[in-house]
């Protein structure tokens, strides 16, 4: 099956099934098809979002171009769905990055979503040096971007993105302390940074310019724990109170979906290269995390994909995105 056959396909059969008929408030991430699919046109990956019946997208803007953003604006209103974008932070030089801002504002985008280190904090780092070094670089890039969503109006949102702890997070917010400076929520990533996820969302709800909902599953390995994003309701994540705490801290915030169809992701906490960047964290962490782990792991173990071929894969990957926006609507009115 091609790509536009499974599209077609697709679109088919979400409008054969009762509930897409009606449209849920929660949009969708184009991350959730970073496994199979990895849509790489806003205009296609709208349709097929409107097709299953969700309130909006958040992906990166596939052309700059003045008709193209027209046509993705106007088919939005149309349909009633929001756009969020994602961005990468400017270089030294911010004229690429202004030219995709000035577009995310033609285009009717409510914010622009950015992460702002490489990697996984504690994969890519090999010292506190090197750490270091990278969080002033990160810094520098926030700072020539401020002046510059600020120009256009468009706030930027940056990611909990297994780099910052929420604590660090919300440090840089009020440093900073800007309206159109704020956080992209991501309710799963900072477990493996050895966050409370209660206490996360309750630290960054006050910022959050655009969300990531996802529902997580953990499990024991021999170096730590494993971590897996799960379809709503099979993780361990208490979703009705993270939505209720993102409703009351930022009522005009959309819910966007991130449901990544993948292998669980191996967080190494039990050795030593995964402190060397923590130098403020403890075994208080460590324990109340694995304890965490332990009162929540699945017995059947995480879900894998890599034995699935691609088509395989690609159904996999669209029916978890279904299941979730069905949950979202039935179980807290999204």
């Amino acid at each position: 099956m091609t790509r536009k056959q499974f599209l077609l396909a697709s679109a088919a059969a979400a409008a054969s099934r009762a509930w897409a008929a009606s449209r849920t408030e929660m949009g969708i991430a184009a991350t959730c098809y970073m496994t199979a699919w990895r849509p790489k046109d806003t205009y296609e990956f709208l349709e097929h979002c409107q097709a299953l019946g969700a309130g909006g997208i958040q992906a990166s803007l596939a052309s700059t171009d003045p008709a193209y953003l027209k046509k993705l604006r106007s088919r939005a209103e149309q349909a009633g769905m929001y756009l969020e974008f994602m961005i990468g932070l400017p270089k030294k030089d911010t004229s690429a990055f202004e030219a995709t801002v000035k577009a995310a504002e033609e285009a009717g985008g409510l914010c622009v979503r950015a992460n702002c280190l490489p990697g996984r904090r504690y994969e890519t780092f090999t010292s506190l040096d090197e750490w270091q070094q990278l969080n002033v670089e990160a810094y520098k890039a926030i700072d020539r971007a401020l002046p510059i969503v600020e120009k256009y109006g468009i706030p930027l949102a940056l990611e909990n993105h297994k780099d910052w702890t929420a604590a660090e997070m919300a440090a840089l917010m009020k440093r900073k302390s800007s309206e159109h400076l704020g956080v992209c929520l991501d309710t799963g990533n900072n477990i493996s940074l050895l966050d409370d996820p209660v206490e996360v969302v309750e630290a960054l709800a006050p910022y959050a310019v655009c969300t990531h909902l996802k529902d997580m599953g953990v499990a024991r390995y021999t170096d730590g724990f494993l971590l897996s994003e799960m379809p709503f309701g099979e993780g361990f994540l208490d979703l009705k109170q993270i939505v209720a705490a993102l409703r009351r801290a930022r009522p005009k915030t959309k819910i966007t979906l991130e449901m990544i169809t993948r292998n669980p992701l191996e967080v190494p906490c039990l050795t030593e290269k995964y402190w060397i960047t923590f130098p403020d964290r403890n075994g208080k962490y460590l324990a109340r995390t694995l304890r965490l782990v332990d009162a929540n792991a699945k017995k059947q173990g995480l879900p894998r994909i890599d034995q699935l071929d691609k088509p395989a894969q690609l159904r996999l990957e669209e029916e978890n995105v279904r299941q979730c926006l069905y949950y979202a609507r039935q179980q807290f009115g999204l």
